[in-house]
């Protein structure tokens, strides 16, 4: 169903979208009336059936990062059906299912873009919420509302069936972030991957790290999870907290993706990597890691990298390999008006393993 529309000034033309966000980062999610400009050429109206919640979008409407722009509407793993498109759209059409991500738009002209890494944009991606914008407010609004209008450069297909579809959903940013890194240090057969932190983003890691082929070793806090993270594919798990049992596991590993949103020591992971190993961060955590040491790094040549969310050319990729080998999300589907009690869930880890929005209840 497409929002009421308004004339303004100009002869232009907003929607008014039904949306969940905050006034300030003290205040809870509440229903609000935004506004969502109405389809330019390149433009593509998507009704949203389904959007992801991801960690990100808890620091960002708390304010934890700092630099939150308000009224905020988070949300950016989206799924929908595209509704109305603009007069120069080609990549899609009314009725098909489509994505978006974590960004709406880059400068296109930078050497990253030009390189499909629009996510590294020189000038700074266009996030799909809390980033600047001359629609109004004044700053993207994401995809915790019932429609979103989003350039066709940064609309992805979905080929997944229509079944599938929640579990899609956590792919546009859980799928991605963990995807780029896995395909840019060639993770595949004969090499061995750890995945640190089995929650929304590990349990994408390990799925699409054993779908690459690789060796696949899952680490956690909880013994109790042991058998969960072998149901999601991994070879071994490797219970952190037991001393005996990390020092078992050094030197045993290719590449790990670490995946923990709060801070914590890397030094025992560090030492699980091989010579010329790499440990990927890939989890935002609201206060600084402390400093690794040195010398584990410098005697085995070992590095610390860091990784974001991927391309839109690689997030399509993403998505067409998850859709060939059936690989989608582990989740659990809440109203909107649960929001609240799924961020405090989120908080002390009690997902399986990620919060999908049912957008019909927004």
């Amino acid at each position: 169903m497409l929002g009421n529309f308004l004339t303004l000034t100009g002869n232009v033309n907003i929607m008014i979208t039904k949306a969940y966000g905050a006034a300030a980062a003290h205040r809870p999610l509440e229903p609000l009336g935004i506004e969502r400009r109405d389809a330019g050429p390149d433009d593509v109206v998507i009704e949203i059936a389904y959007c992801g919640v991801c960690h990100s979008d808890l620091h960002t409407v708390r304010g934890e990062w700092g630099g939150t722009l308000f009224p905020c509407v988070p949300g950016h793993e989206i799924v929908g059906m595209v509704s109305a498109v603009g007069s120069a759209v080609t990549r899609f059409a009314s009725g098909d299912v489509v994505g978006v991500g974590c960004m709406v738009d880059s400068c296109r002209a930078c050497e990253a873009c030009e390189a499909g890494l629009e996510q590294f944009c020189s000038t700074g991606m266009t996030g799909t919420y809390n980033s600047p914008t001359p629609d109004a407010p004044g700053h993207t609004l994401g995809g915790y509302a019932d429609r979103i209008v989003v350039d066709q450069a940064f609309v992805l297909a979905i080929r997944h069936p229509r079944e599938h579809l929640a579990a899609v959903a956590p792919l546009l940013c859980a799928g991605i972030t963990t995807w780029s890194p896995l395909r840019h240090w060639q993770a595949g057969p004969g090499k061995r991957v750890g995945v640190v932190g089995i929650g929304g983003l590990g349990h994408m890691g390990i799925k699409l790290a054993r779908a690459l082929g690789a060796h696949v070793t899952g680490f956690t806090t909880s013994p109790e999870k042991r058998q969960a993270i072998l149901d999601l594919g991994a070879h071994d798990v490797v219970v952190s907290i037991d001393k005996a049992a990390m020092k078992a596991a050094r030197e045993s590993l290719d590449l790990i993706i670490n995946t923990v949103s709060h801070s914590h020591n890397l030094d025992p992971f560090i030492a699980a990597l091989k010579r010329d190993g790499t440990m990927v961060m890939v989890g935002a955590p609201e206060t600084s890691h402390p400093s690794p040491a040195i010398f584990p790094m410098l005697g085995r040549r070992r590095s610390l990298a860091g990784s974001m969310i991927g391309g839109i050319a690689e997030t399509q990729e993403m998505l067409d390999f998850c859709a060939e080998r059936g690989v989608v999300a582990d989740i659990e589907m809440i109203r909107m008006d649960g929001i609240e009690d799924a961020y405090a869930r989120m908080l002390k880890g009690d997902v399986r393993y990620r919060f999908v929005i049912d957008s019909k209840t927004v």
